[in-house]
């Protein structure tokens, strides 16, 4: 059965210069064996996912997707340095093996880390691979474990001291995702405004524990084993990680996360497995993160909605693309569906 995803080619449009991309590894990556090949990653929404393949050798590519560019969004450089700075302190990190910013190469800043070959549970879990309802519970527990061993990481003994400004974070991100979804918004997209008021008025006090947060952590950004899949081995994605509230990274989580009885219009955008028999509720992770790391859920509606706002606006960031005809993945253009729901779940 085949449990670990495919690259395949490269969207057209997208292609990269192999010429050029090899004479760089040539140089950045001492030691490979024979000629470079490039294939793509298909699933992702934001930053282009390569696959290079070098004799027995594999590399992952990251770089920014074509089109309109956002503000803080696609920073290359600043994903690479917190993988350099966390993977000592949290080892779920791929090794990150080089960066540049030298445009002639592919006409942007990109960065080469190490591919963690294994699972990685997307909407529907791979042809072949079935969880009983203890192992997807126990497969919950165990996200939720890696998400607390991030959050316990003490930054101020690391190089991530200089990621993020902890103090005024959460006011910075409601201030911040609101102008980003004013900036983005088509004729077809609906304003928001009711909810963005309502978080600014609903603001909850700084935390008192900030901490590395990762910013999309979801179960299609971590990688399981193969031989084991109930074992994580690897946490992708890191382009938004910062210093700030760990509350706010829960909420940004439990937006990804629909219940088995939500509505037919929430299961429709559903990206993971959430929905199986035996995994948690929203409401059972948050309780158990919080009884983990000893805090209150007190104010979660305000996380919650918080992470749903947040959540359309990277959707619609991304449609905008789509509706001005930057990209020509087709998928993009459904995500205003999504835009819409997500408000209806917000209110």
């Amino acid at each position: 059965m085949k449990l670990i995803d495919d690259a395949t080619p490269v969207r057209a449009g997208e292609e990269l210069d192999l010429t050029r991309i090899a004479k760089y590894f040539q140089d950045a990556v001492p030691g490979l064996n024979g000629p470079l090949t490039i294939a793509q990653f298909p699933s992702g929404h934001s930053n282009l996912t390569c696959l290079i393949s070098a004799g027995d050798r594999e590399f992952v590519l990251r770089r920014p997707p074509f089109g309109r560019k956002f503000r803080t969004a696609h920073d290359m450089g600043r994903e690479f340095r917190v993988l350099k700075a966390l993977r000592p302190h949290f080892p779920y990190c791929p090794e990150a093996f080089a960066y540049t910013e030298d445009e002639s190469v592919m006409g942007c800043p990109f960065y080469v880390m190490e591919r963690l070959k294994g699972i990685i549970p997307r909407k529907e879990l791979p042809p072949g691979m079935t969880l009983s309802k203890d192992e997807a519970r126990i497969l919950c527990e165990r996200l939720i474990e890696v998400f607390v061993e991030l959050h316990c990481v003490d930054y101020r003994h690391t190089a991530l001291m200089e990621l993020g400004k902890p103090e005024g974070y959460v006011r910075r991100q409601v201030e911040g995702w609101s102008d980003r979804y004013r900036g983005a918004r088509t004729p077809d997209a609906p304003d928001y405004e009711a909810v963005m008021a309502w978080l600014h008025e609903r603001m909850p006090a700084a935390s008192p524990a900030p901490a590395v947060i990762h910013n999309d952590y979801r179960f299609d950004n971590v990688v399981l084993a193969p031989e084991d899949p109930l074992r994580i081995i690897g946490v992708l994605d890191w382009e938004m990680a910062t210093i700030g509230d760990p509350l706010m990274d829960l909420g940004g989580a439990l937006a990804y996360w629909i219940n088995g009885d939500d509505p037919e219009e929430m299961q429709a955008i559903r990206l993971v497995p959430t929905h199986l028999d035996g995994m948690m509720t929203r409401k059972e992770v948050s309780g158990l993160y919080c009884k983990r790391m000893g805090l209150s859920e007190g104010s979660m509606d305000f996380y919650y909605a918080f992470g749903l706002f947040r959540l359309a606006v990277i959707a619609q960031q991304i449609y905008y693309r789509f509706y001005h005809g930057q990209t020509q993945d087709k998928r993009f253009g459904m995500l205003i569906f999504a835009v819409h729901v997500l408000e209806k779940k917000a209110h």
